[in-house]
């Protein structure tokens, strides 16, 4: 994937895409992934052409599988023949099947660029920087991880407007109790979000924190900060009981789909694309929801819009 680096063209609109949870393995396994829907995911990111790509964790089903890598750099062949930048968070299943120690080295090999590195900053033009993080380490607050996270805030440089934070476990989501129990936000990311309350209050920037786990989408504003969901890579879907808190209460299912950032002039534009049907030939994209988020000092920060079904539609 290219090399990081601020864009040379800071003035024009900076367009992010972020999603998560894609499970690369064996075409034939359909039952941990959805094959078709992952490959045509990846053809739209490609067709679009962002300035950066976040993955937001679960990259591979098995981390300690070499061929599930494989099969990522086979399948994304189109990112890299457009030079695509692009900046991966940990996630549970990078260490699948595999000791640590040796799980990471995979990560590395899929990803030169990290090596040494399990969570890292890229400022991508002078008003957007990325901080991606790793749920499988400690964010407490006594953690390296917190310490180095705190340090990156507090040094940012004043022409930051917005914060995009990738990671992989949610600190924000639809508390379950009947689907999914065991992926709802955990003691670790919960105490993120407490720390990002207090540090979004003290910032000249806003924030956006991008997650996946669940294979779903959801939005949630908490604390001023943008809470997304974005776990519809491939994975195997998930249901989701909605909470009335999350922004985005459309009860369509699956939920493959993918998130664009546009930043520009001071505002952030959020856009969700799902793909229709997987199993049909053509693969149509519709955008479902969207919001628009201010910078600091402007008024009527946020504004909220959810697409309506069947409109806005976007062919691959």
């Amino acid at each position: 994937m290219a090399a990081a680096g601020p864009l040379a063209q800071s003035q024009r609109p900076v367009t992010v895409i972020a999603y998560g949870d894609m499970r690369f393995t064996d075409p034939s396994n359909t039952s941990a992934a959805n094959p078709q829907a992952r490959v045509a995911l990846v053809e739209r990111i490609a067709a679009e052409h962002p300035d950066a790509l976040l993955l937001n964790g679960d990259v591979p089903l098995r981390g300690g599988t070499e061929a599930d890598y494989e099969q990522f750099r086979t399948e994304t062949a189109s990112w890299r023949g457009k030079g695509l930048r692009v900046f991966p968070a940990i996630g549970n299943h990078e260490f699948s099947g595999c000791a640590p120690d040796v799980c990471l080295e995979h990560w590395w090999g899929a990803f030169p660029e990290l090596r040494g590195k399990r969570w890292y900053s890229v400022d991508l033009s002078p008003e957007v920087r990325i901080l991606a993080l790793d749920t499988s380490s400690s964010l407490l607050a006594d953690s390296e991880q917190r310490a180095w996270l705190d340090g990156e805030l507090k040094k940012m440089p004043s022409t930051v407007r917005f914060v995009l934070f990738t990671l992989h476990h949610p600190p924000v989501a639809d508390v379950q109790t009947r689907y999914n129990v065991d992926h709802n936000p955990r003691a670790n990311e919960i105490s993120l979000a407490g720390y990002l309350k207090g540090a979004a209050e003290a910032s000249r920037a806003r924030f956006v924190v991008i997650a996946g786990h669940t294979h779903n989408y959801e939005r949630h504003l908490q604390d001023g900060i943008v809470y997304l969901v974005s776990g519809g890579g491939g994975a195997k879907p998930y249901k989701v009981d909605r909470t009335p808190e999350d922004l985005y209460q459309s009860s369509e299912f699956p939920n493959f789909h993918y998130v664009k950032l546009t930043i520009s002039n001071g505002a952030l534009r959020g856009e969700m694309y799902r793909l229709d049907d997987p199993s049909a030939p053509e693969k149509h994209f519709t955008l479902k929801d969207s919001f628009e988020l201010l910078a600091n000092g402007d008024s009527d920060p946020v504004h909220e819009h959810q697409g309506a079904a069947g409109v806005n539609r976007v062919d691959r």
